[in-house]
């Protein structure tokens, strides 16, 4: 809380005016950054008309964008600092995630329906699988203070989606 106070300028009474608690306060502290860092990386996927160039673009903007809140990915962070003291932090945290995966399967919903996408694809795996190799490429480049691990995953998931995920042109 001193650190908050700092921030602020303001009194203990004075964040509490605002926020029941310093739980309902680090939960809408992480709305912030989830908000920022999920519009970093969907930025201008709207324009990519093509599912997997979509899910490309979606990996590039994860690896080089920068939300404005700095500190890394909350929803990493965030998962595996919010245990069981704080329940409302944890339960925004999970409503990340499948927001963020939900958000994935659409897109690979979207190929499916346009015949870009393998019919036998599941979109919530290809999601998981995506994310997963993204937040542990990032645990490791912030540890190793690089992006090699990042652009490993990177290069990876796009042969990934190359071979298993995107329909040969010849199919559709």
């Amino acid at each position: 809380m001193s650190d908050v106070m700092a921030a602020t300028g303001l009194e203990k009474g004075g964040i509490y005016r605002h926020f029941s608690s310093k739980e309902e306060l680090a939960a809408e502290a992480f709305d912030y950054a989830w908000k920022s860092a999920f519009e970093t990386r969907i930025h201008d996927l709207e324009q990519v008309p093509n599912s997997i160039e979509k899910l490309k673009r979606f990996i590039v903007n994860f690896i080089n964008g920068r939300p404005a809140v700095p500190g890394g990915c909350p929803v990493l962070n965030t998962a595996i600092e919010a245990d069981d003291g704080n329940l409302l932090l944890r339960e925004r945290v999970r409503a990340a995630w499948r927001e963020w995966r939900d958000y994935l399967a659409e897109i690979v919903a979207a190929g499916l329906k346009r015949k870009e996408i393998r019919p036998e694809v599941d979109a919530k795996q290809v999601a998981t699988l995506i994310i997963s190799s993204l937040e542990g490429a990032l645990m490791i480049a912030r540890l190793e203070r690089n992006k090699e691990a990042l652009l490993t995953a990177q290069s990876h998931l796009e042969r990934y989606m190359d071979t298993e995920v995107q329909l040969p042109s010849r199919s559709r």
